[in-house]
């Protein structure tokens, strides 16, 4: 399995502003990931 660039503190960040209501194309350019990888864990 490939290592994560971020770790979990850093997702569990992201992962909160997302519920907060911050769209989730605006997080990924926020912190240079690609929408797609997004998708895969189910955010949008």
């Amino acid at each position: 399995m490939k290592k994560s660039k971020f770790n979990d503190s850093q997702i569990m960040a992201i992962l909160k502003q997302a519920e907060s209501g911050v769209p989730v194309p605006e997080l990924c350019r926020v912190v240079s990931c690609r929408v797609v990888s997004c998708r895969v864990v189910n955010m949008v």
